[in-house]
């Protein structure tokens, strides 16, 4: 007898405590969520989280000015999981039917969340440790938390996330084998390294590679520009290069970090005329040499440090298909999933679909650093 209870609705609130607990970087960064319908590729405006720094009091307080600035998000990630389901998969029990089909479905939808939001490293131009060589001591934690408190990043709700390999490195060191060990989520409980320096830790398997630019190979390449500039020209000595710079690459110029924001046009003759960097350029620079981070390694992994207001999760519920068989929405904490059976009279194959809709923002940069590896 077929078990009339594998609803939408039934399998949606089932679905979502798996998907919470198998998520990491959504309970590490700011979420925002809103009862209100939208579709793919909608942009919505947010309000940046308030950052403020503490004064020191002598006779009176410093008022400080909140300065509650909107950002615009583009709603443009589905994360989707859809599958045939046959009548005798729609006669399993709930319990059978989360282990072979909700929960590694949800744990799909979980790593490509987890994926989108630490590819916003892109975005960030502070980096410490070496390109190439994997953090493997306290000083890895010590760098982070110096980049930190450099950019005057208040000091709670500090958290780090890094890859298998830096994981691996680190949780044998004494000191964090003894860290106390802490996390709202399975996600967070099983990856979590212990508070150190100051920063949350967790291993995550997403953690992403970066792949450099060709042109950061270069040892003389230089750059000429005024306080300001946030479109650069880049001159190598030698002239030769037609290689170019790829979104997410870094660059030193006179003590100061950059990023470079999107991909560049090859280089001609040595000589790349519009590069894009984020932040502006902080001095007037005349042949200032610019030194890449990836210049001997060829890129990097970006494991990363950060506070809670670095980067934002914006989720909003999808809209329920018109004439669709049997569909739920549920929502929690920062989160949206949609459950939709449908039916394909021509294969005469029903379909589960499970899917959210969200989109990602780095709004302070200046909050994060990574830590290379």
């Amino acid at each position: 007898m077929p078990n009339t209870f594998l609803t939408a609705q039934l399998i949606a609130r089932q679905a979502l405590p798996i998907l919470k607990e198998n998520m990491t970087m959504p309970f590490l960064v700011h979420r925002n969520y809103e009862n209100e319908y939208k579709k793919q590729g909608d942009t919505i405006q947010i309000r940046k989280p308030a950052v403020f720094k503490a004064d020191e009091f002598e006779k009176e307080i410093q008022l400080q000015d909140v300065n509650e600035e909107n950002v615009l998000v583009k709603l443009d990630k589905i994360a989707d999981v859809s599958v045939p389901v046959t009548s005798k998969e729609m006669t399993l029990n709930v319990e059978d039917f989360n282990q072979q089909i909700l929960t590694p479905a949800m744990i799909a939808i979980a790593e490509k969340v987890n994926r989108d939001l630490l590819g916003l490293y892109t975005e960030v131009p502070y980096h410490v440790g070496v390109a190439g060589k994997t953090p493997d001591s306290l000083q890895s934690f010590a760098d982070g938390r110096r980049m930190l408190n450099e950019n005057k990043v208040p000091l709670a709700k500090r958290r780090a996330v890094w890859n298998p390999e830096a994981d691996a490195q680190l949780t044998i060191i004494p000191a964090v084998v003894n860290a106390e060990k802490s996390g709202t989520t399975l996600a967070l409980r099983e990856g979590s390294m212990g508070r150190i320096q100051g920063l949350d830790n967790f291993m995550e398997q997403s953690v992403f590679t970066h792949k450099a630019g060709g042109y950061t190979k270069l040892d003389d390449v230089t750059v000429a520009a005024s306080k300001g500039a946030i479109t650069i020209k880049l001159e190598s000595a030698a002239k030769t290069s037609t290689a170019s710079l790829k979104k997410g690459d870094v660059l030193t110029v006179e003590g100061h970090q950059y990023v470079v924001v999107k991909d560049t046009a090859p280089a001609a003759a040595g000589v790349i005329g519009a590069v894009d960097i984020y932040p502006a350029l902080q001095n007037d620079v005349n042949a200032g040499t610019v030194l890449f981070a990836d210049q001997k390694s060829g890129g990097h992994v970006a494991n990363l440090a950060f506070h809670e207001s670095a980067f934002a999760l914006v989720s909003r519920p999808l809209e329920l298909p018109r004439g669709s068989q049997d569909a739920y929405i549920t929502n929690f904490n920062g989160l949206s999933l949609r459950v939709v059976f449908g039916y394909d009279v021509k294969t005469k194959m029903q379909t589960l679909s499970l899917d959210t809709l969200y989109g990602v923002k780095c709004i302070y940069p200046e909050l994060a650093t990574r830590i290379m590896g």
